[in-house]
C-alpha cells in the first residue's frame, strides 16, 4: 500500500436490534374524544416486517389498501388482507387520495418525513387525516455506524436531482450524507468530487442499512473504482479539498473568475451589497431581471437550500453562461427564462424579490416588477448611465426608497508604481414595497385616537 492512500475495504456487519416509535393518539379539532386518523405513513427498514413495532403491525393488519415501492411491499407477509398497490410511475398521489376514508397505509423508508412521501402528503392533507410512525432513518443508522454527530452533517437527496446539486455542499471539512439515486450514484459522487479538487475526500457507502445484507465500502474520492454498488445505499462524505480546490464560499461575493461571462457581470464587491439588499431568506423566490452571467440569482439561490430564483435574461450567449454557471455552482434548479422583460415576466410566480441588472430604462420593467412584487418585498436596481439614474430618482420620487452611488477602486500597476483604477460608478436603488401592516399603519398616523378625561 502506497504511503498517503486509503485502501478500499468492504465489511458484512449484522444488524443491531433497532427499538421503535409509540403511536400517537389523533384527537379531533374540538377536544372531544380520540378520532381516527384514514391514513397511516409505516416507516419500514431493510429488516422488513419483523423489524416493525406493535402500532405499525396493528396499521397494516387493518388497513384495507397498502401502498408502496414494490420492494417495500414484497417485504409483507402474505397473511395480510389488505389489498397492494405499487406507486404509479411517474409519481402520482390521486390514486391514494381517492382512497380518503377507507383505512390505508403508506409504506416509506426509514422515517417518511425525511426526503420522503410524508413531506409530500403534509402539502396535501390536514393534520387530524393521518398520523406518521417512522422507523430509524438511513442517516441516523450511518452516523451511528460511524460515531458522528447528526446534527453536524448536512444531507443532500440526489433522487431526482442532478448531480450537480452536490456542488454547493462542498465545503472542506464538512460532512455530508448523499440519499443515492441508485447504485451508479457513489461512482458518480466520486468523480464529480476529484473534478471538483475535492479527491482528497473520505467516502463510505452504506448498503442494505439496519438489514442483514448491510455492507460497508471505504475510499477516497480520487481512488474510488467500484462502478456500483447495491441500488439501495447512501453515502457518506467527509470533505477534504486538495490543494487546487476553489473556495467557494456560502456568503454572497463569489469571485468573478467563478463566473463564465462576456463582462455583463455585478462584480464581486458590487454584488456583495446587492444581496445583502435583497436580504434572501428560506423558501422566498428572487427575479433577476436582466441576469447576464446569473451571478445574482446564483448567490440568492445558494444562500439556502430552499432559496428560489428565475434569471430572465434575452441574449443568447448570455443564457448558455447561466446554464453553465448554475451548474458549476451547484444551484442546477435556477430557472431561466429566455426573453426581454416586460413581456417575459408575464405569467411568473410573484417573487418576494426583484434585482433589476439592465433595463430599468426600458419602457413598462419597474412598472412591471412592481405590480407583480409581493407586498412587503424588496426591489433592487443598478445603473452606471445617467439615463439608468434619471429613471430610478424619478421612481423613487413616487414609491420612496432609497438611492446610493457606490464607487471603488482598485491598486493596479502604473510603471515601477502602483495607482487606483476605478471603474464607472453606480447608482443602486433599493426599496421595500408597502403591505397590509404598512397601510394599517398609515391609517392610524392619519386617525390618531383621542382620548378623553374620565
Amino acid at each position: 500500500m502506497e504511503h498517503g492512500t486509503m485502501p478500499f475495504f468492504a465489511t458484512r456487519t449484522a444488524a443491531p436490534a433497532l427499538s421503535r416509535p409509540r403511536g400517537d393518539t389523533m384527537k379531533s379539532n374540538d377536544g372531544e374524544g380520540c378520532m381516527t386518523a384514514w391514513l397511516t405513513v409505516v416507516g419500514i427498514g431493510d429488516d422488513g416486517y419483523a423489524g416493525l413495532g406493535r402500532h405499525a403491525r396493528r396499521a397494516l393488519l387493518d388497513a384495507a389498501h397498502v401502498v408502496g415501492a414494490k420492494r417495500q411491499l414484497d417485504m409483507l407477509p402474505a397473511r395480510l388482507r389488505a389489498t397492494r398497490e405499487a406507486w404509479p410511475s411517474p409519481f402520482d398521489l390521486s390514486g391514494l387520495l381517492a382512497r380518503r376514508g377507507a383505512p390505508v397505509c403508506v409504506l416509506a423508508s426509514g422515517d417518511p418525513m425525511l426526503f420522503g412521501v410524508g413531506a409530500t402528503l403534509a402539502r396535501q392533507l390536514s393534520p387530524d387525516e393521518w398520523r406518521v410512525l417512522p422507523a430509524p432513518s438511513s442517516l441516523s443508522l450511518a452516523a451511528a455506524r460511524l460515531g458522528w454527530a447528526l446534527q453536524d452533517v448536512g444531507a443532500v437527496s440526489l433522487v431526482g436531482r442532478p448531480l450537480a446539486t452536490l456542488a454547493r455542499h462542498l465545503l472542506p471539512g464538512r460532512r455530508l450524507f448523499v440519499l443515492s439515486a441508485d447504485g451508479r450514484t457513489p461512482a458518480a459522487v466520486a468523480a464529480e468530487l476529484a473534478a471538483r479538487g475535492f479527491g482528497p475526500t473520505r467516502i463510505s457507502v452504506f448498503e442494505h442499512l439496519g438489514g442483514p445484507l448491510e455492507r460497508r465500502i471505504d475510499g477516497l474520492a480520487q481512488d474510488w473504482h467500484v462502478d456500483e454498488t447495491a441500488a439501495l445505499n447512501l453515502v457518506a462524505l467527509d470533505c477534504q479539498a486538495g490543494p487546487d480546490a476553489p473556495r467557494r464560499a456560502l456568503t454572497p461575493g463569489l469571485p468573478d473568475d467563478a463566473y463564465r461571462h462576456d463582462g455583463q457581470l455585478t462584480k464581486r464587491d458590487l454584488r456583495a451589497m446587492t444581496l445583502g439588499r435583497l436580504a434572501p431568506a428560506p423558501g422566498e423566490l428572487l427575479w433577476d431581471v436582466g441576469a447576464g452571467s446569473g451571478s445574482i440569482g446564483i448567490e440568492w439561490m445558494r444562500a439556502h437550500p430552499s432559496c428560489q430564483a428565475i434569471a430572465i435574461e434575452a441574449h443568447a450567449e448570455r443564457q448558455r453562461f447561466i446554464e453553465h454557471n448554475r451548474d458549476t455552482l451547484g444551484v442546477p434548479g435556477l430557472q431561466l427564462v429566455a426573453g426581454r422583460a416586460p413581456a417575459a415576466l408575464a405569467g411568473l410566480a410573484a417573487p418576494d424579490a426583484i434585482f433589476i441588472g439592465g433595463g430599468a430604462t426600458a419602457p413598462g420593467v419597474l412598472d412591471a416588477c412592481w405590480a407583480s412584487l409581493k407586498p412587503g418585498g424588496r426591489l433592487v436596481a443598478n445603473a452606471v448611465t445617467l439615463q439608468g439614474e434619471m429613471a430610478l430618482a424619478a421612481w423613487r420620487d413616487v414609491h420612496g426608497g432609497t438611492l446610493t452611488r457606490v464607487s471603488f477602486a482598485h491598486a493596479e500597476p502604473l510603471g515601477r508604481f502602483d495607482t487606483w483604477r476605478q471603474p464607472l460608478p453606480v447608482t443602486l436603488y433599493d426599496a421595500r414595497k408597502p403591505d397590509a401592516a404598512d397601510a394599517a399603519a398609515v391609517a392610524g398616523a392619519s386617525h390618531p385616537s383621542n382620548p378623553t378625561d374620565a
